[in-house]
This record gives C-alpha cells, sequence and structure tokens, in this order.
C-alpha cells in the first residue's frame, strides 16, 4: 500500500491554548497511539490533502524533526462543524508483526450485461473494513462486474483472500443489479427471438421433408 509521508514537529504543551494557537497557524495538532504512549505532534494542514482528501486507502509515514520516523494509519480525523478545516487526527502507529484495522476502498471493472439489459447497478459497498498485517494491506478491491446479469451479486465471500480478514458476514452484498421496468421487457424480447432464432431452423427442416 502506498505511504503519504507527513513531516510534522512534536509538541511540547498540549493545552487548549496552545492547541489553538497551532489551529490559528494553520497546523493539526495530532495523536499517535499504539506505542509505549501516545505520541503527540502538529504539522502544516496542506500535509494532509493527499491523505485525506482521496477515496485511496494509504498508510502515513510521520517524520518528525527530531528524525525520527514513524509508520502509522489514520484512524479518526475530526472537522470543523462550519469551516470544515481539518481540526484534530489521531494516528495508530503500525508494527510489522501486529495486524491493524483500516477500510479498503472497492472499485468495479467492467460493464454489466444486466445493466445494459435496463437493469439498475447498486454498488452497496464502497468500502470494506479488513484486518491485516501491514505489508498485507490492498490498496483496494478490484470487483469485476462484467458477468453479473439482473438479479445477481457479488458478495464478500468471493473477495476473501488468505492475506488479510474481511470484518464482514460472507453474505454482505457489495454490489447487484436489480430489475427495472425496461429491463424486463428487454430481456423477454432477447428470449422472444432467441426463441424464433431456434424454431427457424426448425420449420426449415420440416420443409425440406415434405
Amino acid at each position: 500500500m502506498k505511504s503519504i509521508t507527513i513531516k510534522g514537529s512534536e509538541r511540547e504543551s498540549v493545552g487548549k491554548k496552545a492547541t489553538k494557537a497551532l489551529r490559528n497557524a494553520g497546523k493539526v495538532p495530532c495523536v499517535i497511539y499504539g506505542g509505549e504512549k501516545p505520541l503527540h505532534f502538529s504539522a502544516d494542514e496542506l500535509s494532509f490533502k493527499n491523505l485525506v482528501y482521496t477515496p485511496n486507502a494509504h498508510t502515513a509515514v510521520i517524520e518528525l524533526d527530531n528524525g525520527d520516523k514513524i509508520d502509522a494509519v489514520m484512524q479518526d480525523i475530526q472537522f470543523h462543524p462550519v469551516t470544515d478545516k481539518i481540526i484534530h487526527i489521531d494516528f495508530y502507529q503500525l508494527f510489522k508483526d501486529k495486524e491493524v484495522t483500516m477500510d479498503i476502498p472497492v472499485t468495479l471493472e467492467g460493464n454489466s450485461p444486466g445493466v445494459r439489459s435496463g437493469g439498475r447497478l447498486l454498488f452497496r459497498k464502497r468500502k470494506l473494513t479488513i484486518k491485516a498485517l501491514p505489508d498485507n494491506l490492498p490498496d483496494f478491491f478490484n470487483v469485476d462486474i462484467s458477468k453479473l446479469k439482473i438479479g445477481q451479486n457479488i458478495s464478500v465471500e468471493s473477495l476473501r483472500n488468505d492475506d488479510f480478514t474481511i470484518l464482514h458476514p460472507d453474505t454482505t452484498v457489495v454490489v447487484q443489479v436489480k430489475t427495472a421496468r425496461a429491463a424486463v421487457a428487454v430481456e423477454e424480447d432477447e428470449e422472444d427471438e432467441e426463441a424464433e432464432g431456434a424454431e427457424a431452423p426448425a420449420a426449415e427442416a420440416a420443409e425440406s421433408n415434405e
């Protein structure tokens, strides 16, 4: 999984006054959990652009001005209710031998024949929560819908992998194609055409026997 580098400074004071001063200076107060003790740091709000404002999932490398580098994953983020500015982020430190929980985006590939027949494509789960070792975290789930017909679906069961655990029941529907009124007429027309095509050779054979 791709990592985004965040350059920050360790915070010595974590009081309300110091936190307010940081935000006024365009910086975001953050905490990294998971280590021996919580680590408080701050970084420019713009540093988080590629980590926060993207549909993709990324881990982060926190580079502190004292030379320390910490692999982490974003766990929680808070935005200002009026301005939508980032006001706080919680991270969780990554260890190669310790599993982490993360939301992984789902992407769809191909064109569904059910949709071409007039069905409605319903994208039920755009992200799936998984638990895995950091090195086994996938960038995304690629779901092929090129054989998905009306009335069919793709569930979590078909996406299981030995490298990670998907934290949803097997029966959880990721994407499905539901019947639409127009689709019924299209399918009936297709069935009629197939039936006519099958009857034609039979009729020709009967005529030749006469």
